[in-house]
């Protein structure tokens, strides 16, 4: 079954965890200094924060998260039936997991990201392939076509 996925970034993290958790009447599963998640079930979503370091606030992407490799694959084929942009990302490090991703933006330019997570990650992302990439962004800000 897959699971909604919203990522928001906020101005101060610690501000942002009480309201949601108020919110949501739940703590977060996941917590560091720079990022919190929480795995609802009702709703089912997957609801994570990242405190910004610059940059506009708000709504960062939507996604879709896929509980198997199989699901993810299913996903991959219903996003090379669409009309937008596509980028596959493959494995990577992201939020503190390790996952597999592919992005597709709609014609208004929202981006969508569909991922498997595969185990978790002792950083935010990767630096090493960031730098690889010439890319300074932090993690979820790396959406195809941008």
């Amino acid at each position: 079954m897959q699971r909604l996925h919203i990522n928001i970034k906020v101005k101060e993290l610690a501000e942002s965890v009480r309201f949601y958790s108020t919110l949501f009447a739940a703590e977060p599963t996941v917590t560091k200094s720079d990022y919190a998640k929480w795995m609802l079930d009702d709703p089912r979503v997957n609801f994570s924060i990242v405190e910004a370091e610059g940059g506009a606030l708000g709504i960062q992407h939507l996604g879709i998260e896929a509980q198997t490799e199989d699901e993810l694959q299913d996903l991959r084929r219903r996003i090379g039936s669409l009309d937008g942009e596509v980028f596959d990302e493959g494995d990577t490090i992201c939020c503190y997991h390790a996952s597999d991703k592919t992005w597709v933006t709609d014609a208004q330019g929202v981006s969508w990201e569909t991922f498997y997570t595969s185990g978790e990650a002792t950083t935010l992302t990767n630096p090493a392939a960031e730098a690889d990439a010439g890319n300074e962004t932090a993690c979820c800000e790396t959406t195809c076509c941008s």
